[in-house]
């Protein structure tokens, strides 16, 4: 599926609203959307059409190699996220194409970057309220947080903070998850992927 060059990038962080879930594994989306902003140069507000905050600004080197963009972070919480970035797409106009969501992804082991078209949402209640709201078909990064240890249930893993061993290496993770975003935006999907899929 190719994306329309003209069309504006609706990049969307996945989390929980409030700052009883701000460090969260599950928040590890609207980490990346905050790094982002700061990158943009610019901070969130308030939307007027949907409940989230959201930031426009452009991302990629300066001239025609730019691409305006959509920043936001739904403010509903995870399992309805879906009404929120729908609203946003209508809105500004976004082909589902040019949607992106980062979340946190289970399956993959901690700080495992891939990026991907389409597919499932292998459970993640965020995504799984995206997919009925608009259909499948859009851009995904999925920040490995692997899986719980022991016999914790995953509700309770993913709502708990990263570790303190995780968060050596989270700053250094969050950043390269942004620059992934930025290159599967400036430069497709399948350049994306060979840079950032590991």
């Amino acid at each position: 599926m190719t994306t329309d060059a003209t069309a504006p990038w609706l990049i969307v962080g996945l989390g929980n609203p409030g700052p009883g879930y701000a460090a969260n594994r599950h928040n590890v989306g609207f980490m990346v959307a905050d790094l982002l902003a700061g990158r943009i140069g610019g901070s969130f507000k308030r939307a007027q059409k949907a409940q989230a905050q959201v930031l426009e600004g452009r991302v990629g080197p300066m001239g025609p190699g730019s691409r305006r963009v959509v920043l936001a972070k739904p403010l509903s919480f995870m399992n309805l996220s879906g009404g929120p970035v729908a609203g946003l797409r209508d809105f500004y106009k976004v082909p589902t194409a040019n949607i992106v969501a980062i979340h946190d992804e289970l399956d993959i082991d901690y700080g495992t970057l891939r990026l991907k078209l389409g597919g499932g949402d292998n459970g993640h209640n965020g995504l799984k309220s995206m997919t009925k709201s608009m259909g499948p078909e859009y851009h995904r990064v999925r920040f490995g947080i692997g899986r719980p240890p022991g016999r914790m249930q995953v509700a309770d893993f993913v709502l708990k903070d990263f570790s303190s061993v995780e968060r050596k290496e989270l700053d250094y993770l969050v950043d390269r998850a942004a620059d992934a975003v930025e290159c599967l935006v400036t430069e497709g999907l399948e350049r994306a992927q060979s840079a950032y899929n590991s």
